[in-house]
């Protein structure tokens, strides 16, 4: 790593003063390390970490920040099958490098090396991958010389594939009770499993993963785009170790099986940090266990990539821009609430202001926010805790869920005296927010003047663009086409009595699903002095509809079946999602 750093943009700065300037070490622990380096003529990273002064990993981070180049963790990495079958062990060791990902589809290899700017090695792997008519690009990532020895001897000779694994543990005899004591944990069978399930799960692009024990067998399902989808199954005698395994990386207790767990596990995948919340549920057949997966590269993406229309985000930005109110966001669980919030955060965080956040749990870490999580054992929920975060001088505050009387007239005072403020609701839609909060205890006179707006949203599946199928609209989906509003459509032109949607078809792309991909369907409430004088007054449902109508509301139901007219997506998809009853109706 130390010669990646002799070739990178600032050739003048020495390792040791680049760990002074971040932190990673003090003079006095440089001074020792250089002494020492005068008798044992090693490279400083390697002193650095064999005093204890520093890890490994952190000196890699280090080099690899200062270089520009990505680095891997291969304590945590999990290695691709198809990408060890291209480099074979005796050219990795030769070269000390160790395949990683390979991505099929865009033809990318991502390898681990101690100098990802050594052009002789990277000419090596172009060679052999032509030779063997795989030519790929190589993604080179920053990594230890002596982790890439280890993953070696780890990876290699050990079947990673999910049906190789299975082969071998219906021929094998596995001992679960040694697992957490195993020396060389490769050698089971069932690490190797649960490790290319994981690794399985994220290459398609999935949000939970299930373990679910059955009476006689144990079944694997992956939520993809929002729909659960079968995998696998395995003999029911397998799932004691296969429990013990997924127990062990998140530091639960093993023998603890008749109460739920919560935990969490972080691996390196596809060249990037993965995190997994993981819980698990005693059942009648045995102990359940989900885990949901926090991709960070997935989870905070940029306000503009939230795929919203531009009269809605728009309108989004205008909120953003009020200084001080909360803003709301509903939605059932699994909608893309904690997504939208990270977005709008991502999009406000400057080192002109203080975020400061309460969730339950973190999902995931930003840089300059600073992230609390609820903790009910000891006496920290929502509503204690954003009073302890009102001491500490922030300018927005976002409250993971408003649950109770409690900690919606907390988040209500911390917007009456000057903060932004920025919470998740349950609620089915943004006009159904406000009799919500009135249920639970909050004040009209209080709501009125202090919500700035409210989004409800749903996530729908994507047709696939490669085998989605033309056909002209059947009389019921002309119905519901021809009573949109004609403001719905805005620019567009009043839709034809049977115009020509799209339907789900089946190819290799989308795993012959027919949907590849999700989006967000956003409603947005922006409230005016109108609004809040109907809230003050407890005006009822239909008032409020006809009021935020009568100023461009446009419910889920009519975004849904905009996206059907652009050939997006299809109406059952967004009939699965969203009432369609509760499209505009004429206000006559």
């Amino acid at each position: 790593a130390e010669i990646a750093l002799q070739k990178n943009l600032y050739p003048n700065m020495r390792l040791g003063e680049i760990l002074v300037q971040k932190g990673v070490a003090t003079p006095d622990q440089i001074k020792i390390a250089l002494l020492e380096q005068k008798s044992s003529k090693e490279a400083l990273g390697k002193i650095m970490v064999r005093l204890g002064f520093a890890t490994e990993a952190i000196i890699r981070d280090v080099i690899g920040g200062v270089i520009g180049r990505q680095s891997a963790d291969l304590e945590r990495a999990l290695a691709d099958g198809e990408a060890l079958a291209l480099i074979p062990q005796e050219l990795a060791r030769r070269l000390r490098v160790l395949p990683l990902h390979f991505d099929a589809r865009r033809r990318r290899l991502a390898v681990a090396m101690a100098d990802p700017r050594d052009v002789t090695v990277l000419d090596q792997l172009d060679a052999h991958l032509a030779a063997g008519a795989q030519a790929a690009k190589i993604v080179p990532l920053l990594a230890g010389e002596a982790e890439i020895e280890k993953a070696i001897d780890r990876f290699y000779g050990f079947a990673l594939s999910v049906d190789g694994i299975l082969d071998e543990i219906e021929t094998g005899e596995i001992d679960y009770r040694s697992l957490e004591a195993a020396s060389d944990e490769y050698s089971q069978p069932v690490v190797r499993l649960v490790d290319a399930l994981l690794s399985d799960a994220v290459k398609r692009g999935a949000s939970d993963v299930h373990f679910e024990p059955e009476e006689g067998f144990l079944r694997f399902r992956y939520r993809i785009d929002g729909v659960l989808r079968q995998i696998r199954s395995v003999h029911k005698n397998y799932w004691a170790a296969i429990a013990v395994r997924l127990k062990v990386m998140a530091g639960m207790d093993i023998a603890e099986n008749r109460l739920p767990q919560d935990g969490r596990v972080s691996l390196s995948l596809s060249g990037r940090r993965i995190d997994f919340r993981v819980s698990t549920l005693p059942t009648a057949h045995g102990e359940n266990i989900v885990l949901r997966v926090l991709d960070r590269q997935r989870g905070i993406v940029p306000l503009q990539g939230l795929g919203l229309p531009p009269e809605e985000l728009a309108r989004l930005q205008r909120m953003l821009t009020r200084p001080e109110g909360i803003i709301l966001v509903t939605g059932p669980t699994g909608s893309g609430k904690t997504t939208t919030l990270y977005s709008i955060l991502n999009c406000l965080s400057t080192e002109a202001v203080n975020i400061m956040t309460l969730e339950d749990p973190v999902e995931y870490p930003m840089a300059m926010i600073r992230q609390t999580a609820v903790n009910e054992g000891a006496r920290l929920g929502f509503a204690a805790g954003i009073r302890s975060m009102m001491r500490q001088d922030p300018d927005i505050i976002l409250v993971g869920e408003i649950r109770d009387e409690d900690t919606a007239a907390m988040a209500l005072r911390a917007a009456m005296t000057g903060h932004r403020v920025f919470s998740t609701l349950h609620a089915n839609s943004a006009l159904g927010a406000v009799p919500r909060l009135l249920d639970i205890g909050a004040q009209a006179e209080i709501l009125a003047g202090n919500i700035i707006g409210v989004l409800a949203q749903r996530l729908i599946r994507k047709l696939c663009p490669a085998c989605k199928r033309p056909h002209a609209a059947d009389a019921r989906e002309a119905r519901l086409l021809a009573t949109m509003a004609d403001s719905a459509l805005q620019e567009r032109p009043p839709p034809v009595a049977r115009p020509t949607l799209y339907r789900p078809g089946g190819c290799p792309a989308c795993d012959h699903q027919g949907y590849r991909g999700r989006m967000a369907l956003i409603e947005t409430l922006a409230f005016d002095d109108d609004l809040d004088e109907l809230v003050a007054r407890r005006g009822s449902p239909r008032e409020l509809r006809r009021m935020a109508e009568a100023k461009g509301f446009r419910p889920l139901a009519e975004s849904g079946l905009a996206r059907v007219l652009e050939g997006v997506t299809s109406v059952e998809e967004v009939a699965r999602v969203v009432d369609l009853s509760a499209r505009r109706q004429p206000l006559g």
